[in-house]
Protein backbone atom coordinates (compact mmCIF):
# COMPACT_ATOMS: atom_id res chain seq x y z
CA UNK A 1 0.00 0.00 0.00
CA UNK A 2 1.14 3.27 -0.98
CA UNK A 3 2.19 5.69 2.18
CA UNK A 4 -0.22 7.70 3.43
CA UNK A 5 -0.28 11.52 3.65
CA UNK A 6 -1.58 13.18 6.58
CA UNK A 7 -2.06 16.70 6.79
CA UNK A 8 -1.91 18.23 10.61
CA UNK A 9 -3.81 21.84 11.05
CA UNK A 10 -2.55 23.26 14.14
CA UNK A 11 -1.52 26.35 15.37
CA UNK A 12 0.82 25.09 17.97
CA UNK A 13 3.79 24.22 16.36
CA UNK A 14 5.30 22.11 19.30
CA UNK A 15 1.83 20.17 19.35
CA UNK A 16 2.36 19.96 15.39
CA UNK A 17 5.93 19.13 15.80
CA UNK A 18 5.00 15.96 18.37
CA UNK A 19 2.09 14.71 15.55
CA UNK A 20 4.55 15.04 13.17
CA UNK A 21 7.32 13.17 14.85
CA UNK A 22 4.93 10.47 16.21
CA UNK A 23 3.31 9.71 12.75
CA UNK A 24 6.21 9.50 11.04
CA UNK A 25 7.56 7.15 12.82
CA UNK A 26 4.40 5.01 11.95
CA UNK A 27 5.10 5.16 8.62
CA UNK A 28 3.02 8.18 7.21
CA UNK A 29 3.95 11.34 5.56
CA UNK A 30 2.97 14.35 7.51
CA UNK A 31 2.33 17.55 5.93
CA UNK A 32 1.72 21.11 8.19
CA UNK A 33 -0.49 24.12 8.07
CA UNK A 34 -0.96 26.40 10.78
CA UNK A 35 -4.45 28.38 8.60
CA UNK A 36 -7.15 27.86 7.57
CA UNK A 37 -6.12 28.86 4.00
CA UNK A 38 -2.44 27.39 4.21
CA UNK A 39 -4.59 24.01 5.26
CA UNK A 40 -7.29 23.88 1.88
CA UNK A 41 -4.13 24.68 -0.57
CA UNK A 42 -2.57 21.45 0.81
CA UNK A 43 -5.91 19.83 0.66
CA UNK A 44 -6.05 20.89 -2.87
CA UNK A 45 -3.20 18.84 -4.06
CA UNK A 46 -4.71 15.80 -4.07
CA UNK A 47 -2.15 13.93 -2.15
CA UNK A 48 -3.84 14.23 1.78
CA UNK A 49 -5.62 11.01 3.16
CA UNK A 50 -6.39 12.60 6.66
CA UNK A 51 -6.57 15.66 8.10
CA UNK A 52 -5.92 16.02 11.75
CA UNK A 53 -7.74 19.64 12.78
CA UNK A 54 -7.55 21.77 16.25
CA UNK A 55 -10.64 23.39 16.62
CA UNK A 56 -9.23 26.88 17.51
CA UNK A 57 -6.57 28.31 14.78
CA UNK A 58 -5.61 31.60 16.43
CA UNK A 59 -8.48 33.51 15.34
CA UNK A 60 -9.90 31.36 12.83
CA UNK A 61 -12.46 28.49 13.44
CA UNK A 62 -11.78 24.78 13.11
CA UNK A 63 -15.61 24.12 12.59
CA UNK A 64 -15.48 26.80 9.50
CA UNK A 65 -12.51 25.18 8.07
CA UNK A 66 -14.19 21.44 8.56
CA UNK A 67 -17.80 22.99 6.77
CA UNK A 68 -15.06 23.77 3.84
CA UNK A 69 -13.22 20.84 3.87
CA UNK A 70 -16.86 18.75 3.27
CA UNK A 71 -17.78 21.23 0.72
CA UNK A 72 -15.21 19.95 -1.44
CA UNK A 73 -13.56 16.93 -0.24
CA UNK A 74 -14.61 13.42 1.65
CA UNK A 75 -11.24 13.30 3.19
CA UNK A 76 -11.10 11.59 6.82
CA UNK A 77 -10.96 14.44 9.71
CA UNK A 78 -10.11 13.91 12.79
CA UNK A 79 -10.49 17.06 15.26
CA UNK A 80 -7.85 17.64 18.35
CA UNK A 81 -8.96 19.88 20.50
CA UNK A 82 -8.59 21.15 23.73
CA UNK A 83 -12.03 21.93 24.16
CA UNK A 84 -14.40 18.93 25.99
CA UNK A 85 -17.58 20.41 25.30
CA UNK A 86 -20.32 18.42 23.86
CA UNK A 87 -22.14 20.94 21.57
CA UNK A 88 -18.85 21.82 19.78
CA UNK A 89 -17.93 18.00 19.48
CA UNK A 90 -21.70 17.36 17.77
CA UNK A 91 -21.25 20.47 15.72
CA UNK A 92 -18.02 18.82 14.74
CA UNK A 93 -19.45 15.29 14.10
CA UNK A 94 -22.53 16.83 12.36
CA UNK A 95 -19.71 18.68 10.03
CA UNK A 96 -18.58 15.42 8.60
CA UNK A 97 -15.45 15.17 11.40
CA UNK A 98 -15.21 11.28 12.08
CA UNK A 99 -13.18 11.41 15.38
CA UNK A 100 -13.34 13.80 18.39
CA UNK A 101 -10.08 13.77 20.19
CA UNK A 102 -9.57 16.61 23.51
CA UNK A 103 -6.25 17.34 24.42
CA UNK A 104 -4.13 16.41 26.77
CA UNK A 105 -4.10 13.40 24.71
CA UNK A 106 -2.26 10.45 24.93
CA UNK A 107 -0.25 9.96 21.70
CA UNK A 108 -1.01 6.12 21.26
CA UNK A 109 -4.52 6.90 21.40
CA UNK A 110 -4.21 9.50 18.49
CA UNK A 111 -2.03 6.92 16.46
CA UNK A 112 -5.05 4.28 17.22
CA UNK A 113 -7.81 6.64 16.54
CA UNK A 114 -6.09 8.10 13.21
CA UNK A 115 -5.43 4.57 12.07
CA UNK A 116 -9.04 3.35 12.87
CA UNK A 117 -10.91 6.29 10.80
CA UNK A 118 -8.17 5.27 7.85
CA UNK A 119 -9.67 1.36 8.01
CA UNK A 120 -13.54 2.35 8.33
CA UNK A 121 -12.48 4.80 4.93
CA UNK A 122 -11.00 2.59 3.17
CA UNK A 123 -13.72 -0.10 3.79
CA UNK A 124 -16.47 2.15 2.67
CA UNK A 125 -14.08 3.11 -0.52
CA UNK A 126 -13.88 -0.90 -1.18
CA UNK A 127 -17.49 -1.27 -0.74
CA UNK A 128 -18.51 1.46 -2.42
CA UNK A 129 -16.19 -0.19 -5.19
CA UNK A 130 -18.18 -3.87 -5.32
CA UNK A 131 -16.38 -5.50 -2.55
CA UNK A 132 -19.12 -7.16 -1.92
CA UNK A 133 -22.53 -9.10 -3.67
CA UNK A 134 -24.11 -6.41 -5.79
CA UNK A 135 -27.24 -4.37 -4.07
CA UNK A 136 -30.37 -5.58 -4.44
CA UNK A 137 -33.27 -2.89 -5.00
CA UNK A 138 -35.42 -2.49 -2.30
CA UNK A 139 -38.01 -0.12 -4.47
CA UNK A 140 -38.87 -2.46 -7.29
CA UNK A 141 -41.64 -5.25 -6.58
CA UNK A 142 -39.87 -7.65 -8.97
CA UNK A 143 -36.73 -7.77 -6.48
CA UNK A 144 -34.89 -10.75 -5.65
CA UNK A 145 -35.81 -13.06 -2.39
CA UNK A 146 -32.56 -13.68 -0.30
CA UNK A 147 -33.38 -17.37 1.60
CA UNK A 148 -30.66 -18.68 4.38
CA UNK A 149 -31.90 -21.49 6.71
CA UNK A 150 -35.39 -21.85 5.92
CA UNK A 151 -36.62 -18.00 6.24
CA UNK A 152 -36.35 -15.68 3.20
CA UNK A 153 -35.59 -11.96 3.14
CA UNK A 154 -38.26 -9.55 1.22
CA UNK A 155 -36.70 -6.80 0.14
CA UNK A 156 -38.82 -4.53 -1.93
CA UNK A 157 -41.15 -4.91 1.44
CA UNK A 158 -38.42 -4.47 4.34
CA UNK A 159 -39.90 -7.65 5.12
CA UNK A 160 -38.02 -10.58 6.79
CA UNK A 161 -40.37 -14.17 6.87
CA UNK A 162 -39.54 -16.51 9.50
CA UNK A 163 -39.34 -20.28 9.29
CA UNK A 164 -42.97 -20.74 9.56
CA UNK A 165 -43.62 -17.99 6.92
CA UNK A 166 -44.33 -15.36 9.41
CA UNK A 167 -43.18 -11.68 9.74
CA UNK A 168 -40.39 -11.40 11.88
CA UNK A 169 -41.71 -7.82 12.76
CA UNK A 170 -38.12 -6.30 11.99
CA UNK A 171 -37.46 -2.49 12.61
CA UNK A 172 -36.08 -0.35 9.42
CA UNK A 173 -32.99 -0.15 11.01
CA UNK A 174 -32.70 -4.11 12.20
CA UNK A 175 -33.47 -5.35 8.01
CA UNK A 176 -30.32 -2.65 6.92
CA UNK A 177 -28.23 -4.72 8.86
CA UNK A 178 -29.95 -7.72 8.06
CA UNK A 179 -29.18 -6.53 4.28
CA UNK A 180 -25.66 -6.01 5.35
CA UNK A 181 -24.92 -9.64 6.78
CA UNK A 182 -27.09 -11.29 3.94
CA UNK A 183 -24.91 -9.14 0.74
CA UNK A 184 -21.71 -10.44 3.10
CA UNK A 185 -22.12 -13.67 3.66
CA UNK A 186 -18.69 -15.49 5.37
CA UNK A 187 -17.19 -12.19 5.14
CA UNK A 188 -16.05 -10.78 8.75
CA UNK A 189 -17.49 -7.27 9.25
CA UNK A 190 -15.89 -5.22 12.05
CA UNK A 191 -17.92 -3.22 14.13
CA UNK A 192 -16.61 0.08 12.23
CA UNK A 193 -17.41 -1.53 8.82
CA UNK A 194 -20.79 -2.80 10.31
CA UNK A 195 -21.41 1.04 11.70
CA UNK A 196 -20.38 2.64 8.52
CA UNK A 197 -22.76 0.08 6.13
CA UNK A 198 -25.68 0.45 8.28
CA UNK A 199 -25.60 4.19 9.25
CA UNK A 200 -23.54 5.90 6.13
CA UNK A 201 -22.50 9.11 6.64
CA UNK A 202 -25.11 9.99 8.94
CA UNK A 203 -23.72 7.32 11.44
CA UNK A 204 -21.94 9.11 14.42
CA UNK A 205 -18.93 7.49 15.62
CA UNK A 206 -19.81 8.21 19.21
CA UNK A 207 -22.67 5.59 18.37
CA UNK A 208 -21.50 2.53 19.53
CA UNK A 209 -25.00 0.50 19.65
CA UNK A 210 -23.97 -2.31 17.22
CA UNK A 211 -23.21 -5.04 19.71
CA UNK A 212 -27.19 -4.43 20.74
CA UNK A 213 -28.58 -4.50 17.36
CA UNK A 214 -26.65 -7.72 16.27
CA UNK A 215 -28.15 -8.79 19.38
CA UNK A 216 -31.79 -7.80 18.91
CA UNK A 217 -31.18 -9.35 15.69
CA UNK A 218 -30.27 -13.00 16.89
CA UNK A 219 -33.31 -12.89 18.81
CA UNK A 220 -35.36 -12.49 15.86
CA UNK A 221 -33.48 -15.32 13.52
CA UNK A 222 -31.45 -17.61 15.65
CA UNK A 223 -32.88 -20.50 16.23
CA UNK A 224 -31.00 -20.59 20.21
CA UNK A 225 -30.25 -17.29 20.63
CA UNK A 226 -27.81 -18.11 23.87
CA UNK A 227 -25.82 -20.31 21.20
CA UNK A 228 -25.88 -18.33 17.53
CA UNK A 229 -25.37 -20.23 14.36
CA UNK A 230 -25.84 -17.81 12.31
CA UNK A 231 -24.37 -14.20 13.71
CA UNK A 232 -20.96 -15.68 14.59
CA UNK A 233 -18.87 -12.82 17.00
CA UNK A 234 -15.33 -12.89 16.12
CA UNK A 235 -13.02 -12.30 18.92
CA UNK A 236 -11.85 -9.04 19.06
CA UNK A 237 -12.56 -7.92 15.03
CA UNK A 238 -16.83 -8.18 14.80
CA UNK A 239 -19.16 -10.37 13.41
CA UNK A 240 -19.66 -12.99 10.60
CA UNK A 241 -23.00 -14.06 8.35
CA UNK A 242 -21.68 -17.84 8.24
CA UNK A 243 -24.79 -18.80 6.47
CA UNK A 244 -25.10 -20.01 2.84
CA UNK A 245 -27.68 -17.10 1.17
CA UNK A 246 -29.70 -18.13 -1.86
CA UNK A 247 -30.98 -15.86 -4.13
CA UNK A 248 -34.47 -16.63 -5.48
CA UNK A 249 -36.17 -15.03 -8.28
CA UNK A 250 -40.07 -13.55 -7.29
CA UNK A 251 -41.11 -15.56 -10.17
CA UNK A 252 -39.98 -18.63 -8.62
CA UNK A 253 -41.46 -17.39 -5.41
CA UNK A 254 -44.77 -17.00 -6.98
CA UNK A 255 -44.57 -20.73 -8.57
CA UNK A 256 -43.85 -22.10 -5.76
CA UNK A 257 -46.94 -20.22 -3.65
CA UNK A 258 -49.54 -21.03 -6.70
Amino acid sequence: MPTQTLLVVEDDPKIRTLLRNVMEDEGFCVEEASTADEALRKIDSGTISLVTLDLYLGTENGLDLARKIRQKSQLPIVMITGKDDVIDRVVGLELGADDYITKPFHIKEVVARIKSVLRRSQDTREVAKGDAMPQIPLDSPSSNRLTFDGMTAVPDRFELLDRDGADCGLTSGDFKLMSVFLQRPKKVLSRDQLMDLVGGPSWSPLDRTIDNQVARLRKKIERNPSDPKLIKTVRGVGYTFACDVDVVQSTDVSSKSA
